[in-house]
């Protein structure tokens, strides 16, 4: 029987598979943490330090009170532009961004905010089309790599999933970027990296959509779906099991060491020398 790495390697090929990026892609070229964005935003709102440390001080609560303070998140947005930017040299000396580009997925998902991505494909000579809103999607052709920017982007104010009440909004699961993936996720292999399996958002995407397969009654017929994590974990491997998701690691002394090396095999399992 295939290894997890071959059945991955295989749905690649056939072009039958997507990739989901999260932050630890853009923090490997030296994007700054949300603790940052934290910090910024309780200078901005003129509040105690110790409030970082509180428990209910997530970046999205504390980006719902800055907006309730600011009248909009339009300051804190262009704030983020500014910071949340590495040079278009940087994306291209990035092996991560340089084997994303190399692997050929006809569509990528992303929770980052950032253009790295699509100064990656800039950079090495890739089409691809982006799409952050409805009306993105109009756009979307089977020739080139969609780039779909599921928590929205700088160019667009509106788009973006920052604030609490923007992500409460978002576990219906109905938004049209929501419905979007669903429909391209179904069919297809999704390989996530750069996630903290932590992150609740991303807990209840990968649990809709088991549950949406599991209702559906062909459960059994739904494609394998990946998640890589620099560390091993029984407990969290156990539980992605459960939905479905078989977790992938390749451990090394940084994430993002570990990363190049497990897209690296991934790519040589495509197209071996």
């Amino acid at each position: 029987m295939p290894s997890a790495l071959e059945q991955l390697a295989q749905s690649v090929k056939e072009r039958r598979a997507i990739l989901f990026v999260g932050a630890g892609v853009s923090m490997s070229v030296g994007l700054p943490s949300w603790e940052k964005l934290i910090e910024h935003m309780v200078d901005e709102l003129g509040l105690e330090r110790d409030v970082v440390d509180r428990p209910e001080s997530s970046y999205q609560a504390l980006a719902e009170y800055y907006r309730l303070k600011h009248g909009s998140l339009g300051p804190l947005r262009s704030w983020m532009d500014r910071e949340w930017s590495v040079s278009r040299e940087k994306v291209k000396g990035s092996a991560i961004h340089k084997l994303i580009v190399s692997l050929d997925f006809p569509i990528i998902y992303t929770t980052n905010y950032d253009r790295n991505l699509e100064v990656a494909f800039e950079v090495h000579d890739r089409a691809f089309v982006k799409v952050a809103n409805a009306k993105d999607i109009a756009k979307v052709n089977g020739e080139v790599t969609q780039i779909i920017k599921y928590h929205g982007d700088f160019d667009d104010d509106a788009s973006l999933v920052l604030a609490e009440s923007d992500y409460f909004e978002r576990l219906s699961f109905e938004s049209p970027l929501d419905v979007k993936f669903r429909a391209d996720a179904l069919g297809r292999t999704v390989l996530f990296i750069g996630y903290s399996m932590s992150d609740m958002n991303i807990r209840l995407l990968l649990y809709r959509l088991w549950e949406t397969w599991r209702r559906s009654g062909y459960e059994r017929n739904r494609p394998k779906s990946f998640v890589f994590m620099p560390q091993p974990s029984v407990v969290q491997e156990a539980v992605l099991g459960r939905w479905g998701i078989d977790m992938l690691t390749d451990e090394a002394d940084r994430p993002e060491d570990a990363l190049v090396a497990f897209l690296s095999k991934l790519k040589d399992a495509i197209d071996p020398a």
